[in-house]
């Protein structure tokens, strides 16, 4: 067994970055723990933590009710790194002042360092950074160093000449500041004296440990959808405890062209898993018969889900006591499940830590400290294929939500090969591992066209490629317009009941990234 792993933890003070400092942390190789600002100190010396981010926030110091923290967190002999608002509070306990600035600094600005040494090591003179500011830290007498500044801020970075706290008024977790990534490794190495063990193949080694000593002799189940996250956390127990993992593939009809053929011979032939497939594609078309609302598509799909996975676990045997989900960090997190909070309570309605009682399983999450980039690293260590480890994400509903209407065996059709068209020619193009998620949507709208000679009056189908980092934001992809021509050529060449394909443009927010 490996060394414990080295935390630093991050007090979110409500940044829309926080899980961004806590993934950049970890690509570092250091384990990373998002906790609230509120936590008491007792519980924050108890998590042995090696050092502190704070986090940015849009609060000011001076507001009622702006978060904080204990300012005993800046006696607990352990680094601090202030980021934004986090430096602006730092200072502020530290009793150095803080005001207003007198403009808001938003955007790229150039820094330039004073002096490179400890947190500022091997970074340029004169540097790009990106700054969100309303507040600035303005005296910085003897105790505190000014480490680098702007044209409009002349304490840009700071370190204290007795403490180990350290801050920077710039965001250095984000792409737009080149040379972030290298004043987080100053700071986890150089000051933190990090050794780096947050490594893939380090975890499977302590989770199979874990897994083994919790379950011991029963059995388990998982759902397995086919996605990364539940394929993933199926490798990960295989491996883990061999035959004691059963797992439950439910067709549920809406799937995408090949999708059940490659989970069969994914798990039942690579990994050797039992793996039970149920059927029930009629039993959820006949559900969904002459359903349009989206939210009660979801809704009835979700029930019927329960149904059959519920029956097909109870077929299983009496010693199957334990339930496999793929919850991720982020779910924890935005559950209000973890010791995160300000930003983080978000989905409230996302089951982390429950099951519904009927179901009678006690719960086992493997994945629910990692990121969705670590889930497909362990996968790579677990020697998943490609083709899942680097899948796209799909929707719990599947093609439900992208049939938009009424969903029948003809509709479905249509989609499925338009779709697997869509698919076929982003991979051939090399575009697949460049975009975050690709797929068809067909609209209940038909328009007139012409093929042959002949006028046709057919389906629109509209084609949706973003590029993410989180998923909370996405992008649409720029893809090559000639890619995007021939997708279009073959579609209404070769699908039967589309005469017309559109490119949807739009991002996240305002719209979102699948359709229903």
């Amino acid at each position: 067994m490996k060394n414990a792993t080295e935390t630093v933890l991050i007090l979110d003070f409500g940044s829309q970055f926080a899980q961004l400092i806590a993934r950049r942390v970890r690509e570092l190789g250091v384990h990373s723990l998002l906790v609230a600002p509120s936590t008491p100190i007792e519980v924050l010396r108890g998590l042995g933590a090696k050092g502190i981010i704070m986090s940015g926030g849009p609060a000011s110091v001076f507001e009622e009710g702006a978060p904080r923290c204990d300012p005993a967190v800046l006696e607990m002999g352990i680094p601090v790194l202030g980021i934004c608002y986090g430096m602006q509070l730092g200072c502020h306990m530290l009793g150095f002042e803080v005001s207003p600035a007198d403009s808001r600094e938003y955007g790229r600005a150039h820094l330039d360092i004073h002096d490179g040494h400890g947190l500022m090591h091997g970074i340029p003179p004169r540097t790009t950074v990106w700054m969100s500011h309303g507040d600035q830290v303005r005296d910085a007498h003897g105790d505190l160093a000014v480490l680098a500044s702007t044209d409009t801020c002349a304490v840009a970075a700071v370190a204290h000449r007795s403490k180990p706290f350290f801050g920077v008024q710039f965001h250095p977790e984000v792409t737009h500041t080149p040379h972030g990534i290298d004043v987080l490794r100053n700071f986890l190495y150089g000051e933190c004296h990090c050794t780096g063990n947050w490594r893939m193949a380090d975890f499977l080694e302590r989770e199979t440990a874990r897994i083994r000593a919790e379950v011991g002799t029963d059995r388990v189940i998982c759902g397995l959808s086919g996605g990364v996250d539940s394929s993933v956390v199926a490798a990960l127990l295989a491996r883990a405890i061999g035959d004691q993992l059963t797992c439950i593939f439910v067709d549920n009809g809406l799937l995408r062209t090949g999708e059940r053929d490659l989970v069969e011979s994914t798990f039942r032939g690579a990994f050797d898993i039992d793996l039970r497939v149920i059927d029930a594609s009629a039993e959820f078309l006949a559900d969904l018969e002459g359903i349009t609302d989206p939210q009660e598509k979801r809704r009835r799909i979700g029930h019927r889900f329960i149904n059959v996975f519920q029956a097909a676990a109870q077929e299983i045997g009496a010693n199957a006591r334990w339930l496999a989900q793929g919850t991720l960090y982020p779910d924890v997190i935005e559950s209000g499940a973890s010791l995160a909070g300000t930003a983080a309570n978000i989905k409230l309605h996302h089951n982390v830590g429950g099951l519904p009682a009927e179901l009678g399983f006690q719960l086992i999450e493997p994945l629910r400290d990692l990121f969705k980039d670590e889930v497909r690293r362990l996968g790579e260590v677990l020697a998943l294929p490609p083709q899942i480890v680097w899948r796209h994400p799909f929707p719990g509903p599947g093609l439900a939500v992208r049939v938009i209407g009424e969903i029948t065996p003809e509709r479905l059709a249509i989609l499925r090969d338009c779709d697997e068209i869509f698919l076929e020619e982003i991979v051939s193009e090399d575009l697949y591992r460049v975009t975050s998620q690709v797929f068809a949507v067909l609209l209940p709208v038909k328009t007139v066209g012409v093929m042959g000679d002949g006028r046709t009056y057919d389906s629109v189908v509209a084609l949706r490629a973003v590029t993410t980092e989180d998923f909370m934001t996405a992008d649409w992809a720029r893809l090559p317009w000639d890619v995007l021509a021939r997708i279009s050529n073959r579609i209404i060449n070769e699908v039967k009941g589309v005469n017309r394909v559109v490119y949807d443009i739009s991002s996240k927010p305002p719209a979102t990234i699948e359709w229903e």
